[in-house]
């Protein structure tokens, strides 16, 4: 059985051909970073009108290498929240004018349980079951969520971000110190060449849930660190990089970069992990689980999956594959697989949810 995914909530339009709900046939993502770079985070008017050009092309490449004919997909699955309302309503209008010309059933996917069930198909595709109850940390430039996910796809949520979420934190920290947008594989690749225990930051007293986080304090104390020093001219240094090339290599920010800069990179990094493995461990325990699910774009965070490996979890720890742990229209073909089993299909009233929870 073959399932068409489609993907717009953010700044990616993706589209993607899955079978039986873990082989992924095609994974087309056409990236929209070189509109956004240069504003420092997403516009998302400019994300919308990207999305209106690429979806057709996109999809049509991802039936191509494939070997899929439209008459041949039993089904269209589409990211229904949350995410960008116009962005959303691009890949949400396409899938539904699709389904309606074609009669193919249209089902719809929370975003965030797409990025569960990358970990879910990875697991699958190597013959691992995940054993439930989990946890699943869904961390990402949007989203920094604790779940526990019981048996049957049921999802309780324990803990979610109250300020900023983990990604944009990353992100916010990389701009303000010159390193352009998207920030966060940058101070992963230059935490490396820091000392992760040179600058000390404070771990925020949640009052009411304590598995809820709070990024927002250490954000500002990374711009006091920055206020407190002249780094004028080696921001702007970082900055002329970034206008003669929007992917400078490891060794050029190295170039611009002092010793002391790296050291606030690698304990800014080091104090993010530490606090999103420290609730998931508290998770855990609580709930009796029997693994751990960490997905997302900040599961590509080399420092996070380093920890993870070396925190003595009592159950199997779960990442996804870099390329399905960034938005991607695979994780909403697979998510909806077992909706399919289910009967559970949308119609042609189905709206852009932006704040959309899961449940």
């Amino acid at each position: 059985m073959r399932i068409l995914g489609i993907e717009s909530s953010c700044d990616e339009t993706a589209a993607a051909v899955v079978e039986n709900g873990t082989t992924v046939l095609s994974s087309i993502v056409a990236s929209q970073l070189s509109t956004h770079a240069k504003y420092g985070g997403v516009v998302p008017e400019l994300a919308s009108r990207e999305h209106l050009r690429a979806i057709v092309p996109v999809v049509r490449l991802a039936l191509e290498e494939s070997g899929t004919a439209l008459p041949e997909l039993d089904a269209v699955a589409v990211t229904e929240g949350p995410g960008l309302v116009g962005a959303l309503l691009v890949g949400i209008t396409y899938a539904k004018a699709l389904c309606f010309a074609r009669n193919i059933p249209l089902i719809a996917v929370n975003h965030i349980e797409g990025h569960i069930f990358a970990v879910m198909m990875d697991a699958a595709r190597e013959g691992e079951g995940i054993d439930f109850p989990a946890v699943a940390l869904v961390v990402s430039g949007g989203h920094t969520h604790l779940f526990e996910v019981l048996e049957g796809f049921r999802y309780r949520l324990l803990g979610r971000t109250r300020d900023d979420a983990a990604g944009e934190a990353f992100d916010k920290v990389a701009k303000l110190l010159g390193f352009g947008y998207p920030g966060g594989p940058v101070i992963d690749r230059l935490a490396e060449f820091g000392n992760p225990r040179a600058v000390r930051f404070t771990s925020p007293k949640m009052k009411g849930n304590p598995l809820d986080f709070s990024f927002s304090g250490l954000k500002t104390a990374v711009l006091h660190w920055f206020e407190a020093r002249d780094m004028a001219e080696e921001v702007e240094a970082r900055r002329r990089l970034l206008s003669r090339t929007l992917t400078p290599t490891t060794k050029e920010w190295l170039a611009v970069t002092p010793k002391e800069t790296l050291d606030l990179l690698a304990s800014f990094q080091r104090t993010v992990v530490d606090e999103l493995l420290r609730r998931a461990r508290v998770t855990g325990e609580q709930t009796g689980a029997n693994a751990l699910i960490i997905s997302g774009g900040v599961a590509c965070n080399s420092g996070l999956r380093q920890a993870a490996a070396q925190a003595g979890f009592p159950y199997p720890v779960y990442f996804p594959t870099p390329k399905l742990a960034t938005d991607n229209a695979a994780m909403i073909a697979a998510a909806a697989f077992p909706k399919y089993e289910r009967g559970e299909f949308a119609g042609m009233s189905l709206k852009a949810r932006a704040n959309l929870a899961l449940a």
